[in-house]
């Protein structure tokens, strides 16, 4: 009897301890500086929110976050890092729909699986694009623009920052509701391709607006449509839904943590997370860059990614979207 209750308390004690663990290291959570995969170049929508975010949340958690950019194979590389990392969280990632919902669906063999390697921690902001074309491109509505596809097929050209980035995927999905064939022209990201269309030799582009605002205000470009709903800062530039029924097409970015990260480190930095977003001075900094703040919880943001993922799998296979 006396082995026997020996043994049940000595299981009931290694449950208890191995329970207790994730408790503790939350408490303790973080005691070393936590750094930010982001899996695109420097510069763009993901790297300002890692670098503006990071600084705010540390003032609170008392560590600082190293943003680290991973670029390479549309997000994949940088994606895989933070799936693979030591799930402690003190290695989180930037999480754009481009890698976590269009990638799984348009790349079949990635080195990661979404649902069972990541972790969302919470959403983090929205981009809207501007369909975009030079200042004398003979369009000055989407109508136009659709016209003139139809009228000379394959003959317009399209700019990306890549096959399966927003810019590829929103033209493909445009194409697809207008019945329009444009030829697809990508680049090594989005800086080089605006420049291409800003100097006309590449017809249109949906570029992200924080990329584009300032060309569209000094009238180097046109908008011709945004994506989501019109803006306050653009109010004559009609949604492209307006013009195209069911066009919908949109970047979301959110932070991400390797799968098995404790639920209490995860809801920590969620509520951190949330409380940067509501802090006016970043509400500032952000919408200077043409970024709308958006958040969630864990819950809400693992859902997002799982439907959206499902969204895309739809579009790329309705339009038959093949990866350059």
């Amino acid at each position: 009897m006396m082995k026997r209750f020996y043994k049940t308390a000595v299981a009931a004690a290694f449950v208890g301890s191995c329970c207790a663990v994730p408790l503790v290291h939350a408490d303790d959570y973080p005691n070393k500086p936590i750094r930010i995969i982001v899996p695109l170049p420097p510069g763009g929508s993901n790297d300002v929110l890692a670098r503006v975010l990071g600084e705010e949340m540390a003032k609170t958690l008392g560590q600082p976050f190293v943003v680290e950019n991973k670029p390479g194979a549309a997000g994949n590389i940088g994606t895989d890092l933070v799936a693979k990392s030591k799930p402690d969280g003190y290695t989180l990632g930037i999480a754009p729909n481009q890698t976590v919902a269009v990638n799984p669906a348009l790349y079949p063999k990635l080195p990661f699986d979404v649902q069972k390697d990541l972790a969302g921690v919470g959403l983090m902001a929205t981009v809207p694009m501007a369909l975009v074309v030079p200042e004398k491109f003979k369009a000055n509505s989407i109508e136009e623009l659709v016209a003139m596809a139809k009228a000379e097929p394959s003959k317009l050209t399209y700019a990306s920052a890549g096959a399966g980035s927003p810019q590829h995927m929103s033209a493909e999905i445009f194409q697809s509701l207008t019945s329009t064939q444009l030829t697809h022209v990508p680049y090594k990201g989005s800086a080089p391709a605006l420049v291409d269309v800003l100097a006309g030799t590449v017809d249109l582009m949906f570029c992200p607006i924080n990329s584009a605002l300032p060309y569209i205000q000094n009238g180097r470009l046109k908008a011709l449509g945004v994506t989501g709903h019109r803006l306050p800062y653009l109010p004559s530039v009609p949604a492209i839904a307006e013009k195209v029924p069911g066009f919908e097409s949109d970047i979301w970015i959110g932070l991400i943590a390797p799968a098995g990260t404790p639920r209490e480190i995860i809801d920590k930095l969620n509520g951190e997370l949330n409380r940067a977003l509501k802090v006016p001075a970043v509400q500032a900094k952000l919408r200077e860059q043409g970024i709308e703040v958006a958040s969630s919880t864990p819950a809400e943001f693992d859902r997002m990614m799982l439907e959206d993922k499902q969204r895309w799998a739809e579009v790329i296979k309705r339009a038959n979207i093949r990866v350059d």
